[in-house]
């Protein structure tokens, strides 16, 4: 009689682990500008290993469709071949027995729509398309271009300045990304094929702790040209922009709306994220960069906005994104419901609201909502809750923030979609009316939801925070608009219709984050530098260090820390508690120094990109 066993006789999966811990570091580590096909070619070659061989589909069709693959990426395939591979994992995806041959088909499917371009580049012009190759990854994956490896060196080193003015090159809000930045940059790390990527964010925060910004001298203006830029909007990407062409010697105007300059930085993070007097040192270093005037409490009418087109040679629209979004809720009206921009807005003026012995509810999923739910825990509330329509696993916030807002009190109420909010007999929110969700079908990269059989739920709350987007403030000047109210701009930011206005940062994009608003206003400066006909260069005074060998001992990443949670919850303080120098230093050691080693390499004067 054959004895049972707990194991699969055909092999001992405890083997695999480090092997697939392995494979997942080289899909972390893939690096920005990889030829598309090829990846691809990797990943149905890694799906036709994984097949039993019991069914046609996988068995034949993943090998065809693997040599049809190989042709292509060798550039010895016509356009008939994107028609034969498309057919052929159609009949995959459609007849595969299992899972492993429908998704090797539908992935595959997935990246020729995606890659269209790509690989018809390789069957008609016998090449990659311009651009497609291997760069330094961290400095690719940000938006502003910034060279990472290099202030990491300066920062190990102790040149701490050094590092800050290395940012600078290419951001000029080195405090404000160190505290706020999603660090996409670190998505890409090569360092995930040893350990964890290298915590770039707060190597940088340890160097603008230890060399303020407004201490270190920014790079001194060129002479004047006599030109003259408006910028509308004094937010991160209004106020980058004014600080290259300041520095090109051009004479620059910051029409700004609000009692202070900063934006949505100012007006939409809380201080316990970005303490004021931070902010204020990038600002004042902004200020310092040439002739740029502020102009507050200024907001733009049809009349201000036609003399400024004319008056000025180029102007600069970056307004931001400032309006809250609502939901269309019976008793969206009542007293004690607002918009979550119009909570932060009024704090970013020192207008505190008092919360004290309230029940707030929180509708939303973002990092806005996890800024509403933290405040209001600071604003003295008696319960805080965050209601969302789908899983927690599918909120857009930052896992870190969803998980300090939870440390602080605030209960996560997933799948209840709102419905209502009742009111009581004086007009005042008395309680949110929400309705249970279940998870469906996948679209746009998440389930979706969808209404439950299940009974309403009645969420007692005095106050109701909407925290589902934000909207762009319209100007009057007749800039063209598309889809969402966006300003519509060419490659090179300028309006459409418009001889001399450029437009940048979430008015052009929609709501994003603030290091993409840097980038945009960046590209802005250099492109209406080029529009005045010049072609400035700007000295900077710093070079990338030489590179030691690398460090590829594993170690742990040294991660910032939270003030714990029972003293932060009470106050506006700062919450990260930034690295020690021990830390600090072991991070910048764990940098690969891609700037100078591997594919990404380059030579010294590499190519900034603008």
């Amino acid at each position: 009689m054959a004895r049972l066993s707990v194991a699969p006789r055909s092999a001992d999966f405890s083997k695999f682990g480090t092997f697939l811990e392995d494979y997942q570091r080289r899909i972390q580590a893939t690096p920005p500008g990889m030829c598309p096909v090829a990846l691809q070619l990797d990943l149905l070659r890694a799906g036709g290993c994984q097949t039993c061989g019991k069914c046609v589909p996988c068995r034949e069709g993943i090998p065809q469709l693997e040599a049809l693959l190989q042709d292509v990426l060798d550039f010895n395939a016509g356009p008939e071949a994107l028609d034969e591979m498309r057919t052929t994992a159609m009949a995959i995806r459609e007849s595969a027995d299992c899972a492993i041959g429908y998704h090797a088909a539908d992935t595959f499917l997935a990246a020729m729509d995606t890659f269209e371009e790509e690989f018809v580049s390789h069957v008609s012009e016998g090449a990659c398309q311009e651009g497609v190759e291997q760069t330094i990854p961290c400095v690719t994956q940000c938006p502003a271009h910034v060279n990472i490896p290099a202030y990491i060196a300066m920062a190990g080193k102790g040149d701490y300045a050094g590092a800050v003015n290395m940012i600078r090159k290419d951001n000029p809000f080195p405090t404000m990304c160190a505290l706020v930045c999603e660090h996409p940059c670190e998505e890409v790390c090569r360092r995930n094929l040893i350990d964890a990527p290298v915590n770039i964010r707060g190597i940088k925060r340890f160097a603008v702790d230890m060399a303020p910004a407004d201490e270190v001298p920014v790079p001194a203006a060129l002479p004047a040209t006599g030109k003259k830029i408006a910028i509308v909007g004094g937010g991160p990407s209004g106020m980058t922009c004014a600080y290259y062409l300041a520095l090109m010697g051009h004479s620059v105007t910051i029409f700004e709306g609000r009692k202070q300059l900063g934006g949505m930085t100012r007006y939409g993070i809380p201080a316990y994220r970005f303490p004021r007097e931070l902010l204020d040192r990038d600002i004042r270093a902004v200020l310092s960069a040439g002739d740029i005037t502020v102009k507050l409490n200024t907001w733009m009418h049809k009349e201000d906005e036609e003399r400024i087109c004319s008056e000025f040679d180029a102007v600069y629209v970056a307004v931001g994104a400032q309006i809250g979004k609502t939901l269309r809720l019976e008793g969206s009206d009542a007293e004690g419901v607002m918009s979550a921009v119009e909570l932060l807005s009024r704090i970013g003026d020192d207008d505190y609201p008092d919360f004290t012995g309230k029940k707030v509810a929180i509708i939303g999923g973002g990092n806005v909502a996890m800024d509403c739910c933290r405040t209001a825990v600071r604003l003295g509330a008696d319960e805080v809750t965050c209601v969302y329509r789908r899983r927690i696993d599918d909120m857009t916030a930052l896992p870190s923030e969803i998980e300090s807002a939870m440390q602080e009190g605030v209960e996560m109420m997933c799948l209840q979609a709102p419905d209502s909010i009742e009111v009581d007999e004086n007009g005042h929110c008395a309680a949110l009316i929400t309705q249970p969700q279940m998870i469906g079908p996948v679209r746009g990269g998440r389930p979706s939801p969808m209404k439950a059989n299940k009974p309403k739920r009645r969420i007692p709350a005095d106050i109701v925070l909407i925290a589902v987007g934000q909207d762009i403030m319209s100007l009057r000047i007749g800039m063209p608009v598309k889809s969402r109210k966006l300003y519509e701009a060419d490659d090179s930011l300028k309006a459409e219709g418009f001889t001399n206005v450029f437009v940048g940062g979430d008015c052009q994009t929609g709501p994003a984050t603030v290091i993409r608003a840097i980038a945009a206003g960046k590209v802005a400066a250099f492109n209406i530098d080029e529009f005045l006909g010049f072609n400035h260069e700007i000295d900077y005074g710093v070079t990338p260090p030489a590179a030691k060998i690398n460090d590829r001992t594993p170690k742990g990443r040294c991660e910032i820390v939270e003030r714990p949670a029972r003293e932060r919850k009470h106050d506006f303080e700062g919450v990260e508690e930034p690295m020690s120098t021990e830390e600090a230093l072991q991070e910048c050691g764990r940098c690969l120094r891609c700037d100078h080693f591997g594919c990404g390499a380059v030579e010294e004067g590499w190519i900034q990109y603008v």
